[in-house]
């Protein structure tokens, strides 16, 4: 279900009733924790957190890095958590403290799916997205290039 939505407010705007308030409430939990460096934008579909091509260009598409990702889905809504995905040991912890908290985990390549509400562990969501500055986030992706 990608959207065609220019901004994420339009994108929220168009969501059904069901899906506004935990769409709307994980906005702000990842806008609240985003480090410095990092911008909300729309891209593939979704409301993305990215890199700014002023920060770093030399990406493999010509957009900007996806830090994070928060989506819509046909059948559940979704967080995109580049981040933690680049590094095992952040995935690791991620997936324990997630764990820990005893709610049903439901994870892709690099997302983290959800069917309510509920489901969400916003301190774990809040924490993960806090935990790689933008600078981090693009040495790490030179270094992918580089290979």
């Amino acid at each position: 279900m990608q959207s065609t939505a220019k901004s994420p407010d339009d994108y929220i705007a168009e969501l059904p009733e069901n899906r506004f308030e935990a769409i709307t409430e994980l906005r702000q939990t990842i806008l609240d924790n985003l480090p410095d460096g990092y911008e909300e934008s729309m891209n593939f579909g979704m409301i993305t957190y990215e890199v700014p091509l002023e920060t770093y260009s030399d990406t493999y598409n010509g957009k900007p890095l996806m830090y994070a990702g928060l989506a819509s889905q046909k059948n559940h809504f979704a967080v995109y958590l580049s981040g933690i995905y680049q590094d095992d040991g952040r995935r690791d912890a991620f997936l324990e403290a997630y764990r820990e908290t005893g709610k049903r985990l439901d994870v892709g390549q690099s997302c983290v799916r959800f069917k309510k509400l509920e489901d969400v562990p916003f301190q774990v969501i809040a924490e993960a997205i806090a935990s790689v500055p933008v600078d981090e986030f693009v040495e790490v992706a030179k270094a992918a290039r580089k290979r």
